[in-house]
């Protein structure tokens, strides 16, 4: 893992559970445990490291998570074509199934800004076509549930922000595989977009898809062979390999410093030496 010497405080990767179809959503939550899916078997997960994983709930092709202010789990639930919320009583709602009166296509990432806004991507390359509605997009749901174009993507998959959420990260997954940086005003609105960095490469085994960003302003974005890690101006500093094409990842545990891997059939564990960005919920925990 050449490269990585001043990012990883580990080097050896930690298989946690294993078992699955294949893996994805990952998510820490700050009484103590993770939350992940298995999105072949639509099923969602929450473990304790060193315990059996529970499963919480049954999926509609459960994806990407995150939390809402209030600490309610926001899914994409790609099957569904839906963005839903799980309150603590177990009841499921659905906050966004269209867009203008057209059905969304297949929900992948969400995440939280720290106004309560989510962002949350929807390719259609996997939807038939006779069956599209609607373009490729980034979508931005506002606190009070209204659902906006945010960004047009030809094939959006994971997001993320920057440490001063002026900058949402995109990963374009098909075709031009590339991760776009589009810098965002005060609101939340699109202002200007670049390549942040190219991930095209030669192999199957993995495409830019999950991302997340550390304290640093670090770029963590799963790609062929393992995890691709971006500087800020997005240099590319390593790949941190892995065993198996690895869908996603997250940092977590008490000081952020565990970065949780949903990798195909396992999930595994690694530990950095910057913390990753917390999600804004957990500063209201």
């Amino acid at each position: 893992m050449a490269g990585l010497s001043d990012i990883l405080e580990t080097t050896q990767l930690e298989k946690v559970a294993e078992g699955f179809v294949f893996t994805e959503g990952p998510l820490w939550h700050p009484d103590g445990f993770w939350y992940f899916v298995d999105i072949r078997q639509n099923l969602l997960y929450r473990m304790t490291i060193g315990q059996k994983p529970e499963v919480v709930r049954k999926t509609i092709g459960g994806n990407g998570t995150t939390f809402d202010l209030q600490g309610r789990l926001i899914q994409c639930e790609g099957d569904g074509r839906m963005v839903t919320r799980l309150a603590a009583d177990g009841s499921v709602t659905t906050l966004a199934d269209r867009f203008e009166g057209k059905k969304l296509n297949r929900p992948n990432d969400v995440i939280c800004r720290s106004d309560g806004s989510l962002f949350f991507t929807d390719p259609g390359y996997r939807v038939p076509l006779a069956e599209r509605e609607l373009d490729a997009a980034v979508y931005r749901i506002a606190p009070d549930g209204a659902v906006s174009l945010a960004v047009p993507v030809e094939y959006p998959n994971g997001l993320a922000l920057s440490p001063d959420e002026r900058t949402l990260y995109i990963a374009n997954t098909r075709w031009c595989q590339y991760v776009h940086a589009v810098e965002l005003d005060s609101a939340g609105n699109m202002v200007r977009r670049r390549v942040f960095a190219d991930m095209s490469a030669d192999g199957t085994n993995g495409v830019p898809d999950g991302m997340k960003v550390d304290q640093a302003g670090r770029v963590f974005c799963t790609g062929t062979g393992g995890v691709w890690v971006f500087a800020p101006d997005g240099s590319k500093i390593g790949i941190i390999e892995m065993p198996e094409v690895c869908a996603n990842c997250a940092f977590g545990g008490p000081d952020l410093r565990t970065l949780f891997l949903t990798a195909s059939t396992s999930v595994y564990t690694l530990r950095v030496k910057t913390p990753g960005m917390p999600h804004p919920y957990y500063k209201r925990a």
